[in-house]
């Protein structure tokens, strides 16, 4: 993912009702304009629209249609800024690790700075909303104990079609959005921030704002170059040249 160009004059903040009619935006318009957007301004969002993109969210399909998601809805100072040490902790690790395999290449250093730039802003955003499943009765265990590799696929499965959709919802009304993971690095610590039972797993945060920019064009591989037919390595596909 990568950041959104940030050197146009940013947009008027719409109403809700302008940002409710923004949702008929067609969703392949949606889909190819998508993209990371951190650098946001701390300007409240009615939670009227808050409500809109989880209502959205809840319109995606879920493993046995057990629709066990849990959206924590974060705008109180203390609980930023205790999830903003842990985002903090965990960059300071992976910050570090990223510059160095990254040194030279503009294009990934530009991401790192934009990701730098939202550990160091995280408490101004206006809204992050926590993404958690619910363990069901019958499961009887948290996925973060030992299992096997497509039981934990299949449990953190059921929440990421509902974040993409939140994800394209923001997008259809001019707000900024990503999908991060880092400040839920420990899930024991975040339990405590979010006052979580252990029923419920913290999966990801998308941290919500109206951007100081506007969205860009997205640069992606062409397909060619990531579909294998049949087994890995077989590109008919690609491009030669």
């Amino acid at each position: 993912m990568s950041d959104a160009a940030t050197t146009s004059t940013p947009a008027q903040i719409p109403s809700v009702d302008e940002a409710f009619e923004r949702l008929r935006m067609p969703l392949v318009d949606a889909m190819l304009t998508q993209r990371a957007v951190r650098r946001v301004r701390p300007d409240p969002i009615d939670d009227e629209i808050i409500l809109k993109l989880i209502e959205v969210a809840l319109k995606a399909p879920t493993g046995s249609n057990g629709q066990n998601w849990e959206f924590v809805v974060v705008k109180d100072t203390a609980v930023k800024e205790q999830l903003a040490a842990r985002y903090r902790q965990a960059w300071s690790l992976y910050g570090g690790m990223g510059k160095r395999v990254a040194a030279g290449d503009e294009s990934m250093l530009k991401i790192l700075r934009a990701v730098e730039w939202q550990v160091e802003n995280f408490t101004t955003y206006p809204v992050l909303v926590v993404a958690c499943l619910r363990a069901g009765v019958k499961e009887g265990r948290i996925p973060y104990t030992p299992m096997p590799h497509i039981a934990t696929s299949s449990f953190f499965g059921s929440i990421y079609p509902s974040v993409q959709n939140l994800l394209l919802a923001s997008r259809a009304m001019g707000l900024g959005a990503s999908l991060i993971t880092l400040p839920l690095w420990s899930v024991t610590s975040a339990r405590s921030i979010l006052k979580l039972p252990l029923s419920i797993t913290p999966c990801c945060i998308v941290p919500l704002g109206w951007p100081t920019g506007r969205y860009g064009p997205t640069t992606r591989r062409p397909v060619g170059e990531v579909i294998h037919l049949d087994r890995f390595g077989n590109q008919p596909w690609r491009d030669p040249s």
